[in-house]
């Protein structure tokens, strides 16, 4: 049976995108809208065939079932348990089906735009079940795989203020991402490092956690690329860390920015600079990225040697490509800072 892409209208282009700013509240309704859309399209295609499709929990297969209540579909897009911050397992197989290879899927970005890529076989996937994620109000868990354990953590910059590191540790995250250092996003990109970084990673590691750093970057060059890792290399000097040093290439919404005309290729020429002039100095280099940088702006072939951290704010993350560490919010309550937070998950392989 043929049937409409759910994506609605597609953007194809190479548009801009960044890391998710901007409120929660208004992304979570435009998500709403467009499962609302979704499910609609396969409901009326459906209610043609005189059936609609139910999803059988946790199998990820469809079956035959009577037309449910269109009324419902509109005033209640998602199932009872997702308002009520619980289970979601039984969320809509159509966000919880993952691409095969060779095909092409959509995909939403923070800001409720729907997209449309192919799947790239020469690329590693990730092997995660998402069977096994629970959604409990603004905390994701994952249990029950075998195959791996995870940790709970945060990333933070001077936006958050004086941290209370034993009282984060204590509400139970055991990492944290800290930003080192960033580029302004003006002409002059002047590189600066965060105010905070010292007393972060000093009283982060006091407090039993383990600790990365990120630079925010706006290089539009290998030789800005190779700088910023300089800079953060010379920063680190008096500091030992546990987990990689993250490259965050990042674009500006809304504003103009020095990044505005950088092509997929410079962009990916500067993550390969930055990462080889890390692991030359002994560290381990990782990337931020989301599913719009891995379709559009990043060249991951040239990349698969580096560790992903992914970011995703979806119900179930949407990337089919590996990935070590998830970013799922940016809107988290933790004991000891005052003020939303980025949550985070690390995968670890049990050995």
């Amino acid at each position: 049976m043929s049937y409409m892409s759910p994506c609605g209208k597609l953007n194809k282009n190479n548009k801009k995108a960044e890391k998710f700013f901007g409120g929660q509240k208004q992304r979570n309704e435009m998500r709403k809208k467009h499962i609302v859309l979704l499910c609609s399209t396969c409901f009326l295609l459906l209610s043609t065939a005189g059936c609609s499709l139910q999803s059988s929990p946790g199998t990820g297969s469809m079956e035959v079932t009577e037309v449910p209540d269109s009324s419902k579909l509109q005033s209640d897009p998602y199932p009872p348990d997702y308002a009520q911050g619980q289970n979601t397992k039984e969320k809509s197989t159509l966000l919880l089906t993952e691409p095969e290879q060779n095909e092409s899927f959509c995909f939403v970005d923070a800001w409720g735009e729907w997209f449309e890529t192919m799947i790239d076989p020469n690329l590693k996937q990730h092997t995660y079940d998402w069977n096994c994620l629970e959604r409990n109000g603004d905390e994701i868990t994952y249990e029950k795989d075998p195959r791996y354990v995870i940790k709970k953590g945060i990333d933070v910059s001077h936006h958050q203020g004086k941290i209370d590191w034993e009282k984060v540790r204590a509400d139970g995250y055991e990492f944290a991402f800290i930003r080192i250092a960033y580029r302004g996003y003006g002409e002059e990109g002047s590189l600066n490092s965060d105010r905070e970084y010292e007393t972060n990673l000093t009283n982060a590691k006091a407090a039993g956690m383990q600790t990365g750093v990120y630079v925010f970057s706006q290089a539009v060059s290998e030789l800005e690329a190779i700088e910023e890792a300089q800079f953060v290399l010379h920063h680190l000097k008096n500091y030992s860390i546990d987990l990689p040093i993250v490259y965050d290439p990042e674009q500006i919404r809304d504003q103009k920015a020095r990044t505005d005309h950088v092509t997929r290729e410079q962009f990916t020429k500067n993550a390969v600079a930055f990462c080889k002039e890390v692991k030359a100095a002994g560290y381990q280099p990782m990337i931020y990225s989301n599913m719009y940088w891995e379709a559009f702006l990043l060249d991951f072939k040239q990349l698969q040697e580096y560790s992903v951290w992914y970011a995703d704010y979806e119900i179930i993350p949407q990337t089919p490509y590996a990935f070590e560490f998830l970013q799922y919010s940016e809107s988290g309550c933790v004991d000891g800072i005052e003020g939303p937070v980025d949550l985070n998950l690390w995968f670890i392989p049990r050995e």
